[in-house]
């Protein structure tokens, strides 16, 4: 699957003048109209697709790509509508302004998100060839922005699999962190579980909020029924006493909660509906390579 297969020169807009998001999006969908059928004979269900799941948070990806896109009731076709800015507008991308000069924008059905997850897969691996965006802000036609992409994009299969949703900007835990190291970022990044990894950089593990909460009870609780007897002495004092002391190493976890890299989405959802996992953390070859929790299946494929 290539995403230069679904760009036809007709929806090809170079040097657009927009001075932002959902200007850009009025104004192409307005000229994809005049060109394409589909896109005319849907063009109000479009844009009002398009802008609610932009306003519900910005597809700026960064390096210089917006990637807007709507899933529309009654839409036959998987349309993707590109193009270049002539003047670059801003856009906030993870928290930051940055600026916008490439743009893609998608039309789909309600049940194509599995070949809208990967064209917008593959617009992101353009993204990341710094030689092709410089490339693209001098195009001069249609065609040359066409054969730009053909030379620069990256042919994938169309099943999902965890590489398209993990997570990679989740960093594992080192053996050697603190317990206070990690209890920052369980609260700092909202996650309730992180991957440990050794000095080669080997999946060995994990460490969640229980070995924490676990490591602060007294060794005998676990023992009693109940815990009314306990009146004396500060709840957790082992824990503030050693949290800046104990390691990773000593509280973490073995764990099956491995999925590889080619993993389908159906095994991925399997996993988690059937063994009640609430993240998988992808492994291939003893390496660590991203994590993929529930809300990335919602995020990623069920609400794209």
């Amino acid at each position: 699957m290539r995403i230069s297969n679904f760009i036809s020169k007709e929806l090809v807009f170079l040097n657009t003048e927009s001075e932002n998001v959902e200007e850009l999006i009025n104004n192409i969908l307005d000229k994809a109209a005049e060109v394409d059928e589909e896109v005319r004979n849907n063009l109000d269900k479009a844009k009002k697709a398009v802008l609610k799941r932009e306003d519900e948070t910005s597809t700026a990806l960064g390096h210089g790509i917006v990637l807007p896109h709507g899933r529309i009731d009654g839409y036959d076709d998987t349309t993707v509508i590109s193009g270049t800015l002539k003047k670059p507008m801003k856009a906030i991308v993870r928290n930051k302004e940055e600026s916008i000069e490439l743009f893609f924008i998608i039309l789909s059905g309600l049940t194509k998100n599995r070949t809208v997850l990967k064209l917008m897969s593959l617009v992101s691996y353009l993204g990341h060839q710094n030689e092709f965006l410089e490339k693209v802000k001098s195009v001069k036609s249609e065609d040359e922005f066409i054969e730009l992409i053909q030379e620069y994009e990256n042919d994938i299969k169309q099943t999902v699999t965890s590489e398209d949703l993990m997570d990679t900007t989740v960093r594992p835990v080192s053996l050697s962190e603190p317990l206070e190291s990690v209890a920052a970022r369980f609260i700092r990044e909202n996650k309730t579980g992180l991957p440990v990894v050794d000095g080669t950089g080997c999946f060995v593990g994990e460490i969640t909020e229980r070995e924490l909460i676990e490591f602060g009870m007294p060794k005998y609780a676990s023992l009693v029924s109940g815990l009314s007897f306990m009146t004396v002495g500060e709840p957790f004092e082992e824990y503030f006493l050693n949290s800046g002391k104990v390691t990773v190493r000593e509280l973490y976890r073995k764990s099956k909660n491995l999925v590889d890299k080619q993993a389908s989405i159906m095994e991925i959802c399997f996993n988690m509906i059937t063994e009640g996992r609430t993240r998988l953390y992808v492994v291939e070859n003893d390496k660590y390579f991203g994590m993929i929790e529930r809300r990335d299946i919602i995020k990623k494929f069920l609400h794209i």
